[in-house]
């Protein structure tokens, strides 16, 4: 029997020349529509989404409306909906290779231990990045590699795919589910209107680990990640690090690690720092990372002591 495979796309008010770009991808992939379902998500758009975008092409396309906004919360609608046995998650700027979803059911059939798994994520940036901004590039979801790797380590950094283009089988998001129920605090993880947090798609693919499987990246998987000019402001991409490493912290937290985010990121912004502190604007950048850290441990204090007050 062949598998089923479900992709789903969450939006929130979608830059219309985006998603087309998303779709007319999705129309030209290998995998026969008849292995696979398309979810589009609206969470909470301005506009209803099913009135302007045309999904007649796919007969197993649906338009699924999630009132409440956030990204974590269009994931778990998209992951109650589905029907495949497989569910990958695309962004309403990504652009798959027209064998992703082929390649995703092979992968899935020839590692029947990796849980979760992605692949390589190219730029295509609208305006060339400037020279400054190169060593903050890997926060807006670049992924290039030379070779496969997988791992059942938790974390794994080199491992864990992102939420661009993830693939992950039913049974792991359903149980992540469950771990979201038991725990609301992990919905809050990620996107929500213009904010940019983040690190909820690493807690989902890390919801593998926790059942005895894998993560793993894979060179033959291989999608495009479109990139507006504003990206690449400064102040866009302060508040991204800063977002980044205060989810982290969350999710080291809410998984039991250490509370303070240490990572490859943390080390390369401090060398950064001690190289720039002396009057350039990237210094900034690491203050930016110790402020998400600070914010992330207020909060966990908070609920240290409020957990004490209810014990």
């Amino acid at each position: 029997m062949e598998t089923y495979l479900s992709l789903v796309i969450c939006t929130h008010n979608p830059r219309r020349d985006y998603l087309d770009k998303v779709l007319k991808a999705l129309q030209a992939q290998t995998l026969p529509v008849k292995q696979w379902e398309l979810l589009l998500i609206d969470n909470a758009s301005d506009e209803l989404l099913s009135s302007k975008i045309d999904l007649s092409w796919h007969p197993q396309a649906r338009y699924i409306r999630e009132e409440k906004l956030g990204l974590t919360p269009a994931r778990l609608r998209g992951i109650k909906e589905a029907a495949g046995e497989i569910l990958v998650f695309v962004d309403d700027d990504n652009i798959l290779d027209d064998n992703y979803l082929e390649i995703a059911l092979k992968i899935s059939r020839n590692y029947p231990m990796i849980g979760a798994w992605g692949g390589q994520i190219r730029p295509d940036f609208e305006e060339l990045p400037p020279e400054w901004t190169k060593p903050f590039l890997p926060f807006l979801a670049i992924r290039e590699f030379e070779q496969d790797k997988w791992s059942n380590l938790s974390p794994e950094n080199e491992t864990t795919p992102c939420g661009a283009g993830l693939c992950i089988r039913k049974v792991v998001a359903e149980n992540y589910t469950e771990l979201v129920s038991k725990d609301p605090r992990r919905a809050d993880m990620d996107r929500k209107g213009n904010s940019l947090m983040c690190s909820g798609d690493i807690d989902l693919a890390l919801t593998a680990c926790d059942m005895g499987l894998g993560t793993g990246q894979f060179t033959s998987l291989n999608m495009t990640h479109l990139m507006p000019p504003n990206r690449l402001n400064e102040d866009y991409l302060l508040r991204m690090v800063e977002g980044s490493y205060y989810s982290g912290t969350i999710l080291n937290y809410l998984r039991g690690k250490h509370q303070s985010y240490s990572s490859w990121r943390t080390l390369n912004i401090y060398l950064l720092y001690l190289r720039m502190r002396y009057g350039s604007k990237k210094s900034r950048f690491y203050q930016a990372s110790q402020k998400g850290i600070s914010l992330a441990l207020k909060k966990i204090k908070n609920w240290q002591n409020q957990a004490a007050k209810n014990a």
